[in-house]
């Protein structure tokens, strides 16, 4: 893992760049942590959408207040083909198997190295991400670190052989499911039916009205106290 120059403060949030190597590629992350504070905390993997990125608004508005408010640590991955990542003309792929493997490798190297992070530690693992996030997000709770809490949604299975059924499946943590009722790019049984294959017995489903783009502000209010009450305080 390399840091990058770029850090930055905010309302006593660090915001650190950096990057870390898979398969031979470096992958750009963000990680926030608060100021100068050592120890052991929650880290929660932030998964960004599709056509979107790392830097996005929501992400480091989710971020930070996860910081603020919890004490916590967050993180940020560009996704393969997007940000920074992003290769003009070239398909994005992001359903793709090999991809989604891909996505499970690169988390699993950032959450090694942050774990030799002094202001990170080995502390609970969390994830929240929603669209691509949630498609990249089910399988790596699944098959990736052990995840303790996550909130995931604005996705569904493309069909009945979707290999996200079986990773939705063997989901065991707590889950929150977001899901916009009018959601022009998902079709809301297929967030009904990827809400219904999660194995997980504490599992809930917010559903709010607007499009997939609309999820209101309280979900984000929803998101950390969920994440607060199961990944328990930084120490």
């Amino acid at each position: 893992m390399r840091w990058q120059e770029g850090a930055s403060t905010e309302r006593r949030v660090l915001e650190r760049p950096f990057r870390v190597e898979c398969d031979g590629e470096e992958v750009p992350g963000l990680v926030w942590t608060p100021e100068a504070s050592l120890g052991e905390r929650p880290l929660v993997l932030i998964g960004h959408g599709g056509a979107s990125n790392m830097r996005s608004d929501y992400v480091v508005r989710l971020a930070r207040r996860l910081v603020r408010h919890l004490g916590y640590a967050a993180v940020a991955l560009e996704g393969p083909n997007h940000g920074e990542r992003h290769v003009p003309g070239q398909d994005r792929g992001w359903w793709q198997p090999e991809v989604v493997d891909q996505v499970i490798a690169e988390w699993e190297a950032a959450v090694a190295a942050l774990r030799d992070d002094p202001g990170i530690g080995t502390g609970p693992l969390g994830y929240w991400g929603l669209s691509m996030g949630a498609r990249f997000g089910i399988p790596l709770i699944a098959r990736g670190p052990q995840i303790a809490a996550a909130v995931v949604g604005l996705s569904g299975p493309r069909d009945s052989e979707d290999p996200i059924v079986k990773d939705a499946a063997a989901v065991s943590c707590p889950v929150l499911f977001l899901l916009q009722w009018h959601d022009e790019l998902v079709a809301r049984e297929k967030g009904l039916a990827l809400f219904d294959a999660i194995g997980s017995e504490d599992k809930r489903l917010h559903a709010q009205p607007g499009p997939h783009r609309g999820v209101p502000p309280e979900e984000f209010d929803a998101s950390e106290a969920f994440l607060g009450a199961r990944l328990g305080p930084s120490r």
